[in-house]
């Protein structure tokens, strides 16, 4: 392969992407600098403390890990849990967040464009049951499988993403 093709091959960086990172960034929660406690913008994710303990294990064996909030068919709404890179997200996911895990890498979490636009108002938490996963998830082995566990955003976090008309008691502009 000549090194044309070979450029032309490769994934297109994300910059180049229709919509930047920083468009498809939704709720992102960052450390602070100075203590490393996270900072008080809300996250649409979160993760329960088993499902922790279970990532830790996983990326021991898997390396940095990331999810994408499948859409359906074959495993339904499930959580696919997969080693980064090996799952290519675009310009028609929606980064909800990190999961913060001791120990690990921040893990990035997705969703489609379009699911996001029905789950938008929708705080998730990734949790683990005794299961067999299903699909090319990274915990389909293990005799576990993630779940999500889901609650309406509170109206403060309502606010805070910009969805002010799903406000309670909120007046819709005349």
């Amino acid at each position: 392969m000549t090194p044309e093709q070979t450029a032309a091959a490769a994934p297109a960086p994300a910059a180049a992407s229709a919509a930047s990172a920083e468009e498809a960034r939704v709720g992102v929660v960052t450390p602070t600098p100075a203590s490393g406690a996270v900072a008080s913008t809300p996250s649409r994710v979160d993760v329960s403390a088993e499902a922790a303990t279970f990532l830790v294990s996983l990326t021991a064996q898997h390396g940095p890990l990331m999810f994408h909030q499948s859409g359906g068919c074959c495993d339904g709404s499930s959580p696919m849990c997969y080693p980064v890179g090996f799952f290519r997200v675009g310009a028609v996911d929606v980064h909800l967040g990190d999961l913060h895990v001791d120990g690990i890498d921040p893990i990035e979490v997705y969703m489609s464009r379009s699911q996001f636009e029905y789950w938008k108002y929708t705080h998730l938490t990734i949790d683990v049951v005794p299961g067999r996963g299903a699909g090319f998830s990274v915990e389909s082995p293990e005799g576990k499988r993630f779940l999500i566990r889901s609650r309406m955003l509170t109206d403060d976090e309502l606010r805070a993403f910009g969805l002010d008309e799903a406000v309670a008691g909120a007046v819709a502009p005349a």
